[in-house]
């Protein structure tokens, strides 16, 4: 078969996200953006805070304030973690820029919310550094690392003799 993608069904365009419309109306939703241990089969609106209400212990745990809450009965414990310097959270949204040619497996996305930490929940345990979700904040310092700039003192301070 000469000739390429004749059998492709990937006409569609390409998938844009658009993080700057306006981002001053956006929801900020810092300090309600939780990680929990548990998976919702629910996507739709509820009254949330009228049943879910963490409180702080007056706890330390490798320097992590330890909240508490109770999800269906049962008890967790959670720490508030801030976004790193620079980076923000994005709450997304399908968009459909033209009512007429618009699909439901449109990739067209828009800034519904913004938030700048986030509570992660442990059901089994104290929350902790090493907690998977926190060890992934990790990257954020080694993606800095990789994309500074290297001057010319960096490229000495390396040179083998």
């Amino acid at each position: 078969m000469e000739g390429g993608d004749e059998g492709s069904s990937l006409s569609a365009s390409p998938a844009t996200v658009d993080l700057n419309r306006n981002r001053a109306a956006a929801v900020d939703l810092t300090g309600k953006v939780h990680q929990l241990p548990c998976c919702i089969k629910y996507d739709g609106p509820t009254s949330v805070s009228h049943y879910f209400k963490p409180k702080p212990t007056g706890m330390e745990v490798d320097g992590l304030r330890v909240e508490e809450a109770y999800f269906r009965g049962r008890k967790l414990h959670g720490t508030t973690v801030a976004l790193p310097q620079g980076y923000s959270g994005f709450i997304l949204g399908k968009k459909c820029p033209d009512k007429k040619t618009c699909t439901k497996d449109a990739d067209h996305w828009e800034t519904n919310a913004t938030f700048q930490n986030v509570t992660v929940w442990n059901h089994d345990g104290m929350p902790s550094k090493d907690d998977a979700f926190l060890r992934a904040f990790h990257w954020f310092t080694a993606a800095n690392a990789l994309h500074r700039e290297v001057t010319p003192e960096d490229l000495e301070s390396t040179c083998i003799d």
